[in-house]
């Protein structure tokens, strides 16, 4: 990690090659077939550094991303931490606090905000009565999705792109199946693929490593961005 970075001590037509390629190394592992809603809340006792993250797809993208740069974040002693929901982070703050001392952060969704402030204030990060600005919590290494990183990596990566993605997959008639559907016409592209991705038994899992594979790396969301300069 860079220095000077402070921390809670309590406690970021090329496109569809890209998400083929993900596509074809994803399958040969058995990740997708995961519960996102379920907690993963082990910690590895040799982790200098937890990321508390909402769901299993966003650990994976995590991980994608550090891998596409090069980068071990467990043989780095970071562990990222589902919580299976982020109304679990209060629990996982008081947790990880002393005496075991590891440098939390964390990844969130921006209508979880005031949840997520509370927690760190809970746990004793400002002076009671004060709230902390998001660029305080940043300061402090928790990062917001907006709206949550399936939107953060659909803005990123452009629909066009994401449907190059869905299409690699053979998804691509459902998708349009989605969209003729009465609630979702006339609705933007974007807003029916974040509803695509978000839908089905484990599409959010099984696209969160596609979508962040076939990312430019000159375009990584800013929540990912900032939280990897971090670790």
């Amino acid at each position: 990690m860079p220095s000077g970075c402070s921390s809670v001590e309590v406690y970021r037509g090329a496109a569809a090659r890209r998400g083929l390629d993900a596509r074809k190394n994803a399958r040969k592992c058995d990740t997708w077939d995961v519960d996102d809603t379920r907690a993963d809340e082990t910690v590895s006792v040799e982790a200098r550094t937890v990321v508390l993250v909402e769901g299993t797809s966003d650990r994976i993208a995590l991980e994608t991303l550090s891998r596409r740069l090069g980068r071990n974040l467990e043989g780095e002693g970071v562990s990222v931490v589902p919580m299976g929901g982020v109304q679990a982070i209060g629990r996982q703050l008081a947790t990880l606090g002393p005496p075991q001392g590891q440098r939390v952060f964390g990844l969130y969704d921006v209508r979880e905000e005031n949840l997520v402030r509370r927690s760190l204030e809970q746990v004793g990060v400002t002076d009671v009565g004060i709230a902390l600005t998001r660029g305080e919590m940043e300061e402090l290494g928790f990062y917001a999705c907006v709206m949550d990183l399936e939107d953060e990596l659909i803005r990123a990566l452009g629909s066009q792109a994401v449907e190059e993605v869905i299409e690699s997959e053979g998804q691509l008639p459902s998708f349009h199946t989605l969209q003729k559907q009465l609630p979702w016409r006339g609705q933007t592209v974007e807003a029916q693929l974040h509803r695509f991705l978000g839908s089905g038994a484990y599409r959010k899992i099984r696209y969160a490593r596609l979508l962040v594979e076939a990312l430019e790396l000159k375009r990584v969301p800013r929540p990912l961005n900032q939280l990897l300069a971090r670790l």
